[in-house]
């Protein structure tokens, strides 16, 4: 099954971001799970706020797992993190 994963950084956090981003990146690299997509939120101005992720996997625990996981999480980058299960309509 599909699964959104929806992080929303803390106020003024993008210094947190920059400094976590190298271990984040790295840990995304060879996943627990499959990463259909996934890229930063940004802000109006274009400024990183958020992450999003589309990802496969068997249930939604190891969803929470591998958002346990990620560098960003266990900083404490995070204001709010949703997961829910996701369907692709478009494209077919």
């Amino acid at each position: 099954m599909r699964y959104a994963l929806y992080c929303l950084d803390k106020p003024n956090a993008l210094e947190l971001r920059m400094a976590t981003r190298e271990r984040h990146l790295a840990y995304v690299a060879s996943p627990p799970l499959e990463i259909v997509l996934a890229g930063p939120l940004l802000a109006d101005d274009g400024s990183m706020r958020g992450s999003l992720f589309i990802v496969e996997a068997d249930d939604i625990d190891a969803v929470q797992r591998f958002s346990a996981g990620d560098p960003y999480r266990a900083a404490g980058l995070f204001e709010r993190v949703e997961i829910h299960g996701f369907r692709q309509v478009v494209p077919r």
